[in-house]
């Protein structure tokens, strides 16, 4: 029995043998791989000259392009007017087909955010487009400060208090500040 023809013929039509695959595979991921160091340069240098207020991103002090810290100041007339909150930004090499892991670095209380500093917000996993960037993500976690989603809470404790006492939430989020800036 010819073992060469049965395994291509049970090939799904198009498909290559996995030897050949596998050789093709590395040229693919060198042009993903440098497809997405061509966005981030890109991006890095938009948010350079015309950022909007309130944010900031770079990549990290190491020369990793696809690992950058990022700030964001939290908005007026929210309970986190005049803090800032440092976030890490992890790019997977097929970034911007896949959305960067985000996480708040600087320990937040809010309801869409836990307290390992993972976020929950549907632009960073299911509704997440390549026509997105790294200020759109900033922008929207600033925006998730004053509004957040009740809805679908990581901290079930910060959604029912941001629903139910306004002064109390506001003064559990200064004092969990507070306490970074002890430490």
């Amino acid at each position: 029995m010819n073992y060469e023809m049965e395994d291509t013929q049970n090939s799904a039509p198009g498909s290559l043998p996995p030897a050949q695959a596998a050789k093709l595979g590395a040229p693919r991921r060198a042009a993903d791989a440098q497809s997405t160091t061509k966005r981030l340069q890109t991006e890095l240098m938009q948010l350079m000259t015309s950022s909007a207020p309130g944010i900031s991103a770079f990549p990290s002090a190491d020369g990793n392009l696809l690992s950058w810290t990022a700030t964001i100041e939290g908005p007026d007339d929210t309970p986190y007017a005049g803090l800032t909150f440092k976030l890490s930004f992890a790019f997977p090499s097929n970034y911007p087909y896949a959305p960067p892991t985000v996480l708040f670095k600087t320990p937040i209380y809010h309801p869409n955010v836990d307290f390992s500093g993972r976020i929950c917000l549907d632009i960073l996993k299911d509704k997440w487009t390549a026509a997105y960037n790294i200020q759109t993500v900033l922008l929207s976690l600033q925006s998730l400060l004053g509004e957040p989603n009740n809805a679908s809470p990581l901290n079930g404790e910060a959604a029912e208090l941001w629903d139910k006492d306004a002064v109390e939430f506001k003064r559990k989020v200064l004092s969990r500040h507070r306490d970074i800036d002890d430490e």
